[in-house]
């Protein structure tokens, strides 16, 4: 076979290496999740990092786990990319009443809160159902807030949430003086989600915004280690004092 833009030719070749190749005929759906997560979060970095010819390559790497576990089920008769194709197909259509049928719609608000609406016609219990369980929880948060705040169950301003915010952090602060770490710790997530709703009401993406304070952090961090190597010291050989001092200085470098 030769490399091919066709969509059928491709599906033809996930074909081909299940039945001729030993590794890819031994996978099965639970082998190879993992490496299903590992693309998606590879494709991701080339979004932030605004590589286009990165990212061309890794959403392919996110279709061919898409093809191979389609291939997988399609063995013993599950379903197929075509069913796959046609589930999504039909979501869309379905959800978007404004587009394929008489439905009107003010703005991309009104849009949301009709997703809701028709995705509890369609047999949810809740707008919260459908959160993938292995969803990093800073995510999750963010997007359970969404949801809500999409059925109407939210804020009216952001400086209501900051006063909650406000109270959590008291009750946490009287938590850590006369409570167990176990009522700590479910104050400390109180807090944590409120600090999540303010971002939120900001525009801020909570997940976004700590992976770029941990990057920061990560950068004064091994500018520290590089200027103790300067002066021929090793980390574990430094003190409080002297590294706050080169954390400063990076600071003033920009990092």
């Amino acid at each position: 076979m030769k490399p091919s833009d066709s969509f059928e030719e491709f599906i033809e070749l996930i074909s081909v290496l299940r039945k001729e190749c030993p590794w890819d005929r031994k996978q099965t759906h639970e082998s190879i999740r993992n490496n299903l997560i590992e693309e998606a979060y590879e494709a991701v970095d080339a979004i932030d990092e605004k590589n286009m010819d990165e990212l061309s390559r890794e959403l392919g790497d996110l279709l061919l786990h898409i093809v191979f576990q389609s291939q997988i089920a399609s063995e013993t008769e599950s379903f197929t990319i075509r069913d796959v194709i046609y589930n999504i197909s039909e979501k869309l259509i379905r959800r978007h009443p404004h587009v394929f049928a008489n439905s009107e719609v003010k703005n991309d608000r009104q849009v949301a809160t009709n997703w809701e609406t028709i995705k509890l016609k369609e047999g949810k219990d809740s707008v919260l159902d459908g959160l993938p369980k292995h969803l990093p929880e800073l995510i999750k948060a963010q997007r359970m807030q969404e949801k809500a705040a999409n059925v109407g169950f939210d804020w009216a301003e952001w400086q209501l949430a900051w006063e909650k915010l406000n109270e959590e952090i008291d009750e946490w602060r009287v938590s850590v003086k006369e409570q167990s770490e176990t009522e700590q710790a479910e104050e400390f997530g109180d807090l944590l989600f409120s600090l999540i709703n303010v971002g939120r009401l900001l525009n801020i993406n909570a997940n976004d915004a700590l992976k770029q304070a941990s990057k920061k952090f990560e950068q004064r961090f091994k500018f520290i280690e590089s200027r103790l190597r300067d002066h021929g010291k090793k980390i574990t050989e430094s003190n409080l004092q002297e590294m706050d001092s080169y954390w400063n200085e990076a600071k003033k470098n920009g990092l």
